[in-house]
């Protein structure tokens, strides 16, 4: 569901002025986070399609643009090692936002539609560091952009390109990936058939691939490791806002080493309540999958972390039930501090899942949310 990913489109409409004049590739500066139920509550911007009913999804074609629609998003994170073991968690992620819901007025090079902006972190387990970067281009004068077929969607030099492998690149103050993501498992439709209910009014359309193999290497601390391990990929787009009462959430995606993957969302309200459209669903080892309704799954945090730089407290450490689809898991982070400052502040990490005391599998888990009053 990533729900942080709806809150670095909306957000991100607060630079989209500055942006509009900028001709190269920008590092986006840390800036205070904006509340959450600001930023995303409010009606859907007129001109744009909705997400309102299941439709018929067409690959490649929907690996690419969706300009009718405001926002998307490209997501891949994973947990990769190298041959002795030296493991890292990655994330890279590209969005687009519409800059108005009509074609550019000037049939110019530098004419823009869109905006283009991404996240790129490591987690070095054993150095103890996480590291986090963002970039932001106008999508005009080959700044950055999105395709279907061939499929790549770029910014500058991060990039993902073709689809069977995907070649992830990115680079920046020292670190840096270059990882090639095979396809495994079939692409998953979350939701009701590819359509994922966020409130009454608000909905997006969503797929993922919860398994692609991967290899390559990655740099870090003067020195690049041959790793391989395995990735998830979150295709999401939709036009319309958070309900006014959802203040924040927490979403987990989990590949079990008994083959299956877990992807759970939990939208937390400003009363403290779990929204009722919460939801996850659970893939089986064969592709097939079976929702997980949150009225019979339980999120039960373990432990706190407080952020030394934005003081905000998360949740560090759950423990996940849901007796009808077999789970009891114990989700830990690799590293307590993976928390983005990248214009919007939220936590994103590399996870490890434990069952019955024993390891169990990996993952990523997204908090926002916690940096606001509720």
């Amino acid at each position: 569901m990533t729900m942080g990913r709806i809150l670095i489109i909306a957000g991100v409409a607060v630079l989209a002025v500055a942006a509009w004049m900028w001709t190269v590739r920008t590092p986006v500066a840390p800036a205070p986070a904006a509340s959450v139920a600001a930023a995303l509550s409010g009606p859907a911007e007129a001109g744009f399609a909705r997400a309102s009913d299941p439709r018929e999804f067409r690959f490649p074609a929907d690996h690419g643009p969706h300009p009718e629609f405001r926002s998307e998003w490209w997501y891949y994170t994973g947990v990769v090692s190298s041959p002795d073991g030296r493991r890292f968690g990655y994330q890279l992620t590209f969005f687009r936002v519409a800059i108005t819901a009509d074609a550019p007025a000037r049939a110019s090079a530098w004419a823009a539609h869109d905006l283009y902006f991404a996240h790129f972190a490591i987690s070095d387990i054993a150095g103890g560091k996480f590291h986090s970067h963002a970039v932001i281009a106008r999508g005009a004068l080959g700044l950055s952009g999105a395709a279907a077929d061939p499929y790549r969607v770029w910014i500058d030099r991060w990039s993902a390109d073709g689809w069977s492998p995907t070649r992830l690149r990115a680079d920046a103050d020292g670190v840096a990936i270059d990882l090639a993501l095979a396809p495994g498992k079939p692409v998953v439709l979350e939701g009701d058939h590819g359509l994922s209910r966020k409130s009454a009014d608000n909905a997006s359309y969503y797929y993922s691939l919860t398994r692609m193999p991967t290899s390559g290497r990655i740099t870090v601390g003067g020195a690049s490791y041959d790793v391989s391990g395995s990735s998830w990929m979150d295709r999401e787009w939709s036009t319309s806002a958070l309900a006014p009462d959802q203040v924040g959430w927490d979403w987990f995606s989990l590949q079990l080493d008994d083959g299956r993957e877990v992807m759970l969302y939990r939208i937390r309200r400003g009363d403290g309540s779990v929204d009722p459209f919460s939801s996850g669903t659970l893939i089986a080892v064969d592709g097939s999958t079976s929702v997980i309704a949150m009225s019979e799954a339980e999120i039960i945090a373990t432990g706190r972390w407080k952020s030394p730089r934005s003081g905000a407290t998360y949740p560090s450490g759950w423990r996940l039930v849901a007796p009808s689809a077999g789970l009891d898991l114990e989700v830990r982070p690799l590293l307590a501090d993976q928390e983005l400052d990248v214009g919007f502040r939220y936590w994103e990490g590399a996870v490890e899942v434990r069952s019955g005391g024993r390891p169990a599998g990996h993952g990523y888990v997204e908090l926002t949310g916690y940096d606001q009053p509720l």
